[in-house]
């Protein structure tokens, strides 16, 4: 197990849950990561969820905007990138092509944040840390361990992320036949990928998909099954990498669950 005291500038910092039932999904997510609960109180009827592991915070949910709902988003995960000023970087992803949906704006003494949007159409946030430094435990089951970006464009996603936050993005050069995966990279630690775009749905929005990490894939999805999961992508093994599968929570929000192949 990792633990995290400040994440890394341009890492992933955080993960959201947006949902249309946010105590159906604690029941879901306790039930196959054995997360713990802790809800915190944001008015009469709202609260905000920190799920736990071990004792740290490994991610959150909250229940989706009513105008959030008449537009047609669907429930979802949302990416959280650490940045040192959530105002310098909406900016600078004004500049490099993206879209600015919610101007740096601060979460009470926890932190600053903006919501993005890239040229391809993915929306991703930004988390300049307060008091909250975002997900404190990494390294085993039930944290974050990756996150692959579904566009149609590679090239130019690929080029405004680099621009913003200095990610190397390069070619998967050990795979043979060629796959065209992208690697991305966030100084020396790889962090995720960006697949070809003829590997996607064109009928899906682009966006981030994250991947929880499992000790037994096959295990797991029983188990997300049994809590009434929807799988888009049975456990498969990818060689020399890992097996993974890909699926959608009761609500509907979708995620990937993967379980590393051992070090050798």
């Amino acid at each position: 197990m990792a633990k995290i005291d400040k994440p890394k500038p341009g890492s992933f910092c955080w993960i959201e849950l947006s949902t249309t039932d946010q105590n159906a999904a604690k029941r879901f997510y306790s039930s196959l990561f054995g997360w713990e609960i802790n809800d915190l109180p944001m008015g009469p009827e709202d609260f905000y969820t920190i799920f736990k592991l071990q004792g740290g915070d490994v991610s959150a949910a909250c229940t989706m905007r009513p105008e959030q709902r008449s537009q047609g988003v669907p429930p979802h995960w949302m990416i959280y990138i650490a940045v040192d000023s959530a105002d310098a970087t909406a900016t600078r992803a004004a500049q490099v092509g993206g879209k600015v949906l919610a101007p740096a704006f601060d979460v009470m003494d926890v932190g600053r944040m903006a919501v993005l949007q890239d040229p391809t159409g993915a929306m991703f946030s930004v988390w300049q840390a307060g008091r909250h430094v975002g997900f404190t435990v990494a390294g085993v089951d039930g944290t974050l361990c990756w996150a692959d970006l579904s566009t149609p464009d590679q090239a130019r996603a690929g080029k405004f992320y680099t621009d913003l936050f200095g990610w190397k993005v390069s070619v998967d050069t050990d795979d043979d036949p060629p796959s065209g995966y992208l690697h991305i990279q966030n100084g020396e630690d790889f962090i995720g990928g960006i697949p070809p775009g003829a590997h996607r749905d064109p009928h899906t929005p682009p966006h981030w998909l994250p991947y929880f990490q499992t000790s037994n894939c096959d295990a797991a999805a029983a188990k997300a099954k049994q809590l009434g999961a929807k799988f888009y992508l049975e456990p498969m093994t990818m060689e020399n990498v890992g097996r993974f599968g890909i699926l959608a929570d009761p609500q509907g929000a979708v995620f990937a669950i993967f379980q590393p192949m051992p070090r050798k």
